[in-house]
């Protein structure tokens, strides 16, 4: 049973953190952001889209420079 329940806790880490856990850690601090703003009056649903587009290049930028 506790190997089953390692097995499955490791694929939700490798599922949500995957390759780069800064990406997992963005995504994580603006959702609360995204949380905090919408309790206000502010709109906030374009606040994860600007987040994917500032995210995403710089991992891929991570990913691939040389050395």
């Amino acid at each position: 049973m506790i190997a089953r329940l390692q097995a499955f806790g490791a694929f939700w880490y490798d599922f949500v953190v995957g390759d780069d856990w800064r990406v997992a850690a963005g995504v994580a601090v603006m959702l609360a952001v995204v949380w905090g703003v919408s309790r206000t009056s502010v709109p906030s649903w374009w606040l994860l889209p600007v987040t994917v587009v500032v995210v995403l290049p710089l991992s891929l930028w991570r990913a691939t420079r040389p050395g």
